[in-house]
């Protein structure tokens, strides 16, 4: 994929590394058992919730991020306490077989392996019965895992897309603005899941936009991004052909070249785009970004909640209340206002998708949690039994009160109704 070595220190290595210092850093703390508040009735016992590992965990990696969405799941597992099957994506072969030869290596042979495998192998993998599946890629393929997962009753995680939209308000600053979208943008050549998906602004926005994305591009990537060490490229043949099919939306305001022999798509905005037109139709996973123009904030929300819930919902303004209400009047995954993909940095945000973008979540704590059952315990003394007489037939009025006033939660603080 040609990706930049700072893209990929930055989104598979340091990201990592936080995953794994966070987890060992805490991990004493998360494991052990955690008291809970008890009634009148069991305050003499021990009530608490044991953290179990699930058992055989099977993780089911992607192509975009092939090492930071691999690993970062297998972390969790592993300090949850579980046996895990690896499986790399089969489009990345080099990152495929760094995994296959290299996580043997450091891993424990018996509580682990690595399957290399394409799709005919993976769907005969599904047919096994595992206790957790933790699935990173498109919904339509997360479909067919959850379907495999129902007809042995495994719970899943699934981390997939979306179109994540990014409305731009009339009050900001329109350089940074654009700076900060064009990095999310076209970050490893526009192939991760949390880009921003297209642009929601007015008209009077986009003229203002145009020439500021058209200045970031080329600070971003000189004159010719083909020639910069900085752009990547489009993973394979297939997505490449794809995506060329998405450039006849709208039009075509900054970029547009292709070079087929080196899968390269330049940094492209189409501007005047349609809801109708293929760009707006899936999620575009390249360096392709459709304007979208709206009235107004308003309108921007409906469109948004118009359509299937994204996995990120992207706001900028000079104007809290302008971003609050976005955040307020919409439904993602996650949020990120005046800025984009750097929510993703942070160990200790839940990471994941709501709906159509995904099951499920993890990051940090989240995905320890998320490889563990929570199992919920009482630990009762056998001595006492005088004061558990009073649930035992024959039942009457004066025991039933007595038991519901030992057992009852209170409320607080009275509601009043005017």
């Amino acid at each position: 994929m040609r990706k930049p070595f700072f893209e990929c220190e930055f989104s598979e290595i340091l990201l990592c590394k936080n995953e794994l210092h966070e987890t060992l850093n805490n991990l004493s703390h998360w494991m052990k058992d955690e008291h809970v508040d008890k009634s009148l009735v069991t305050r003499l016992d021990l009530a608490f919730i044991r953290k179990d590992p699930y058992g055989v965990v099977l993780i089911i990696g992607p192509w975009n991020c092939p090492i930071h969405l691999l690993l970062v799941p297998l972390i969790g597992a592993i300090a949850a306490g579980n046996c895990v099957i690896i499986k790399p994506s089969e489009i990345t072969k080099n990152s495929e077989r760094l995994m296959a030869e290299g996580l043997p290596s450091y891993l424990d042979k018996d509580c682990s392996a690595v399957v290399a495998a394409g799709v005919e192998e993976t769907t005969r993998l599904l047919e096994n019965k595992f206790d957790y599946i933790f699935f990173t890629g498109s919904s339509a393929v997360g479909r067919i895992v959850m379907t495999a997962a129902a007809k042995q009753l495994t719970p899943v995680t699934l981390e997939l897309g979306g179109k994540n939209p990014c409305y731009v308000s009339d009050s900001c600053d329109v350089q940074n603005v654009a700076r900060r979208v064009a990095w999310g943008r076209f970050f490893n050549a526009g192939q991760i899941c949390i880009a921003p998906n297209y642009v929601l602004c007015s008209a009077e926005m986009q003229e203002k936009l145009l020439p500021a994305l058209h200045k970031a591009i080329t600070e971003f990537y000189g004159p010719n991004p083909q020639e910069s060490p900085d752009f990547g490229r489009i993973v394979g043949d297939r997505q490449f052909q794809r995506l060329q099919t998405l450039l006849r939306s709208g039009r075509v305001a900054i970029g547009g070249q292709t070079d087929e022999k080196d899968r390269y798509i330049a940094p492209t905005v189409l501007a005047d785009v349609l809801p109708s037109d293929p760009a707006m139709q899936e999620e575009i996973f390249g360096p392709i970004l459709p304007i979208v123009v709206v009235a107004n904030m308003d309108e921007a929300i409906d469109f948004i909640n118009s359509r299937e819930r994204p996995l990120v919902v992207y706001a900028f303004s000079s104007d809290d209340k302008v971003v609050n209400q976005v955040l307020e009047r919409t439904s993602s995954g996650g949020f990120c206002g005046n800025d984009t993909l750097m929510h993703v940095t942070l160990t200790s945000l839940p990471f994941g998708g709501i709906g159509n973008s995904g099951l499920g979540m993890h990051h940090g704590k989240f995905t320890f949690d998320t490889f563990t059952h929570h199992r919920g315990c009482l630990h009762r003394g056998m001595g006492r039994e005088a004061l558990h007489a009073l649930r035992y037939p024959p039942y009457s009025q004066q025991k039933l009160g007595i038991v519901r006033v030992a057992s009852e939660v209170k409320r607080k603080d009275a509601c009043t109704l005017l």
